[in-house]
């Protein structure tokens, strides 16, 4: 795998963990019972975005690794695919 593909790999991984990660841990305005003005209840209360990136960077890593693993030992190929969305032939 190429630096360039592994940089891209890793950046679709961060931001598909991104939303995986972005609701753990925040409380919503309705439920700290303090609801601003022209805010719908379910507005987080306050959001400390530093965690958020610091834990789904952390997570984004792993997923990234065990994927980098499966694709250079050869746990998954692009021969595993089909990607002609054909259904299989009889092979008569």
């Amino acid at each position: 795998m190429s630096m360039t593909l592994g940089a891209a790999l890793y950046f679709v991984v961060w931001w598909l963990t991104l939303f995986i990660v972005l609701p753990i841990g925040v409380r919503t305005q309705g439920e700290e019972g303090d609801v601003v003005r022209g805010t719908p209840e379910s507005a987080p209360s306050s959001i400390c975005i530093g965690r958020i990136v610091l834990i789904n960077t952390v997570v984004a890593t792993i997923a990234f690794a065990i994927l980098w693993l499966a694709l250079t030992r050869g746990w998954v190929t692009v021969d595993m695919f089909d990607f002609t969305g054909l259904p299989p032939s009889s092979g008569q």
